[in-house]
């Protein structure tokens, strides 16, 4: 995958020097050969249309710093707002009347929560601020990697994936929705009903809290961009929808294996993070099935032109 994405970035188009820039177009020095072989690049010289790999990295930096600007002024605005953030959003699961749960029907616990830490709220504060800035911010941050990628790619491989940065946003906001209204409220209460001995009583650290809320959310909405992947390396040839349904029942496998890692480990949590898996997993089929039907297409009306 690495190898496809490399040699697609090496097709960066860049501008002709024979396209205006003020370069001399006379006759070649006497003594220099000319014909077919006139116009060949030295060996140490990027080819024309292709973009040398320092300027490959000089591109990378500057979306780098683009997507950086954007989380830092996002969770600027969100520290403005820090109070609602923290209260509303960290706190939130924590409470009994918490909407998700009169949405399950579950007789709902108080989740306690404790600093054990001298910079446990410090850390919590700031880093419910910047997750939630981190989220607002996704959709610039996904488009400055998708612009990174565009110039590499052919017209016929970007036909189809100009989208590509609102549907991985569409799908990175399902998915991080999905883990904090459904995982987390079903994983806290679980734990926090929990018990081995009425002599132990369940308080959470603050520190350990913030970081099982954030693996849950993001870690769903990484999850949940399967079908933008797929979609994207079926454009470039390298995933076809025949593999996909030949490895399902190992694919199968890999979800409840996934499921279980980020769910509690009780049947029913586990189902409910598997199944949208396995709903994503058979959309990436049809998804790859569609863009093989497509590419298919277009080949033959290349092949009816070339006769013609």
């Amino acid at each position: 995958m690495l190898r496809a994405l490399r040699d697609k970035l090496a097709r960066t188009r860049m501008p002709s020097p024979s396209s205006g820039d003020g370069a001399s177009t006379g006759p070649p020095p006497p003594g220099l050969p000319t014909g077919p072989r006139a116009g060949a690049p030295h060996p140490h010289q990027a080819q024309e249309g292709e973009m040398p790999f320092i300027d490959h990295l000089e591109e990378l930096r500057w979306r780098l710093i683009k997507a950086l600007a954007v989380v830092v002024v996002s969770s600027a605005v969100c520290l403005v707002f820090a109070e609602w953030v923290v209260d509303t959003l960290l706190m939130g699961p924590t409470r009994a009347d918490f909407f998700m749960y009169r949405a399950f029907r579950l007789d709902a616990v108080e989740i306690v929560l404790q600093n054990r830490t001298i910079t446990g709220q410090f850390f919590a504060y700031f880093g419910t601020v910047l997750a939630t800035g981190i989220l607002i911010a996704s959709p610039l941050v996904i488009y400055q990697f998708w612009k990174f990628v565009e110039p590499g790619l052919y017209p016929d491989e970007k036909k189809g994936l100009r989208f590509s940065a609102v549907f991985a946003t569409f799908f990175f906001v399902v998915g991080v929705s999905f883990g904090y209204l459904v995982l987390t409220p079903l994983a806290l209460q679980f734990f926090a009903q929990f018990s081995i001995s009425e002599q132990i009583i369940n308080e959470f650290d603050i520190a350990r809290y913030l970081s099982m809320v954030l693996t849950w959310s993001f870690g769903a909405g990484f999850l949940f961009e399967l079908p933008v992947v797929v979609f994207f390396l079926s454009k470039l040839g390298i995933v076809t929808p025949q593999v996909l349904r030949t490895g399902r029942k190992y694919a199968m496998i890999v979800i409840l294996i996934v499921a279980a890692f980020f769910t509690p480990p009780d049947p029913m949590s586990q189902l409910i993070m598997a199944l949208p898996l396995f709903l994503l997993y058979e959309l990436s089929i049809r998804l790859a099935a569609a863009v093989e039907r497509g590419q298919l297409r277009e080949a033959a009306k290349e092949a009816a032109r070339g006769q013609a």
